[in-house]
């Protein structure tokens, strides 16, 4: 039996079920905890902020290595193709020819093939030399996604008789452009 019935059996013999005085009585209910479902808001706004900044964050990061990985190809192909363009073998003039333009683009491509015969001409009649690059750094970035690349280059040859080494450096404003997967040339200037 329920604890809030009893049976009375005072009058005449007779069993009542009776109710207890309290069984209507409203009891307050216990005040509201805020305390939790604020503490909970709490932790979900700071975890989406986390998210948040931390979405920024690798977005940035990744813009940041993409930029980091043109520069360092644009500065890679000026390297190599300037330490190619100084490098000169007056026996293999047609070769040196046709390794130039098949790196060129663009106006230094136009120029090249307008004077094709004269650079031949040009390059068969001086002494081997052997380029390399000193330093090239990134000067800006273009519009157009080609890099303006500032090369200081290193000539070495040999006088006709091969006793004096004579050295010689340049600067150079090498453009580069990519085109698909490959760097070109697109403009070289020698700068005085």
């Amino acid at each position: 039996m329920s604890p809030r019935r009893r049976i009375d059996l005072s009058v005449e013999g007779n069993v009542h079920d009776v109710v207890g005085a309290d069984y209507f009585d409203v009891a307050p209910r216990k005040p509201r905890r805020w305390g939790l479902a604020l503490v909970a808001a709490l932790c979900a706004v700071v975890v989406t902020a986390a998210i948040v900044g931390s979405a920024l964050m690798l977005v940035r990061h990744e813009d940041d290595r993409r930029a980091a990985l043109d520069e360092a190809a644009a500065l890679g192909y000026a390297r190599e193709f300037m330490t190619m363009y100084t490098s000169l073998d007056p026996f293999d003039a047609n070769a040196y020819a046709d390794r130039v333009l098949a790196e060129g683009t663009g106006e230094f491509e136009q120029n090249f093939r307008d004077r094709l015969n004269e650079i031949l001409i040009q390059v068969a009649q001086t002494e081997p030399t052997t380029g390399s690059v000193l330093e090239a750094g990134v000067q800006r970035w273009n519009d157009d996604g080609s890099a303006d690349v500032l090369v200081a280059t290193k000539v070495t040859s040999k006088t006709p008789d091969g006793k004096t080494t004579i050295e010689s450096g340049s600067r150079w404003i090498a453009t580069t452009t990519r085109e698909g997967q490959q760097w070109k040339i697109s403009n070289l200037i020698q700068v005085i």
